[in-house]
């Protein structure tokens, strides 16, 4: 019988996973992008939409359950999104962003078919238990902790130039290669996976295929929390009735052509309190204040009332009207002590502050009450999944 060549094996492999009720629904994510054959690559990799081999490394590759794991690993690499959504991790620690997204993968493939039915672990491949069912993020803080304690953050092997490591050398990561993707075209990759996912969920459902819990978490619905935060802040502020030469559309200022914008005579002053006790990033800061620019330019309130808090109010900023483009440069932030949002709730009373709504970000871990009984319309943005206030409304600022 003549020997298969890496493209014929490559194949076999998809046909074999798009037939196993292990794996069948991972047929659509196979099918996105292109499949490669190269030699600048010493193993395989993706970018993201795109998988790339070395034909001699796929040769080396003797046992077919073995080879049907590597492909399985790079389309979970795929199906987790983990080049466009972790590059903030690898551009903090490349080895440690490639060890974690391998760990996350792999333990995914061990779950679904522990019995190696279709797939066999790699010897060479990183796999422990202690990471199963974790995120990636989850992964490499305690990777990250780990070296810091003096370990190898739990690898198999040193890092190498490209940041890949030693010992774990079945794939690489095309992070680069993700990087020179426009953004339309990660977007258009994103709505592939995506509808590949679900589509793959039909399949196994007419298949009677294994159930995979970190693809039905993917597949969880999300609600974007910007567009959560403008539709609550907007609907408190929607009596827009008399228009304004005082500020010119911005539409159609581009076009030469002056119309008057819509403001409102009710819409009055917005409170944004943000917790300054030391768990909101600087990154998540700037992210929501952006979006509360935005807002502001929509609905033109009188004044932002920008209070920042930790267990007393630190500090406290007014904004009006021509000021609120620049809000989130020219701002100070303050604090870092302990966690009272009542501070906020108490300041707001004292300094008989009558706004609009109030928007409060934080990580949610705040007093049992959180700060009594709020007399404003309140919307919590919270950095940590899963908590929610008895007060008005609460979003999970977060991907």
């Amino acid at each position: 019988m003549a020997k298969l060549s890496p493209q014929d094996r490559v194949t076999k492999s998809h046909i074999a996973i798009m037939r196993s009720k292990e794996f069948c629904m991972f047929s659509g994510v196979l099918s996105v992008g292109d499949v490669k054959f190269v030699d600048y690559l010493p193993t395989a990799a993706t970018n993201g939409r795109d998988v790339m081999y070395n034909p001699k490394f796929v040769d080396e590759i003797t046992d077919d359950k073995e080879l049907n794991f590597i492909v399985l690993h790079e389309a979970l690499h795929k199906a987790f999104q983990h080049m466009m959504l972790w590059k903030k991790l690898w551009k903090e620690s490349p080895m440690l962003a490639n060890m974690a997204a391998d760990y996350v993968v792999n333990a995914t493939i061990v779950e679904s078919d522990p019995h190696n039915n279709i797939a066999k672990l790699p010897s060479m491949a990183l796999y422990d238990k202690q990471y199963d069912g974790m995120t990636t993020r989850q992964v490499f803080d305690l990777l990250k902790k780990s070296c810091g304690k003096g370990g190898d953050g739990g690898g198999q092997g040193s890092q190498q130039e490209d940041g890949e490591y030693e010992g774990g050398g079945h794939d690489h990561h095309d992070w680069e290669g993700a990087e020179k993707l426009t953004e339309a075209e990660q977007k258009e990759v994103k709505k592939q996976i995506d509808q590949a996912l679900r589509q793959g969920e039909i399949i196994r459902g007419k298949m009677a295929g294994n159930q995979s819990r970190a693809i039905g978490e993917i597949l969880e619905p999300k609600i974007d929390w910007r567009e959560q935060m403008r539709e609550f802040v907007t609907s408190i502020c929607r009596n827009k009735d008399k228009t304004s030469w005082r500020r010119p559309h911005k539409r159609f200022i581009g076009q030469d052509i002056y119309m008057p914008s819509m403001i409102g005579e009710t819409v009055g002053k917005i409170v944004v309190g943000i917790d300054t006790s030391g768990s909101i990033g600087n990154e998540e800061l700037r992210n929501f204040l952006s979006e509360v620019m935005g807002i502001c330019d929509e609905v033109n309130p009188e004044s932002v009332e920008l209070i920042y808090w930790d267990y007393d109010v630190a500090a406290h900023e007014t904004y009006h009207i021509g000021d609120y483009a620049g809000l989130a440069t020219t701002t100070k932030p303050a604090g870092g002590g302990g966690t009272r949002v009542g501070s906020l709730n108490e300041y707001m009373k004292e300094k008989r502050i009558e706004a609009e709504c109030c928007v409060v970000l934080t990580d949610g871990f705040v007093e049992s009450d959180w700060g009594g009984n709020w007399d404003v319309p309140t919307l919590w943005a919270i950095t940590s999944k899963g908590l929610t206030s008895p007060h008005g409304k609460s979003i999970y600022l977060g991907d």
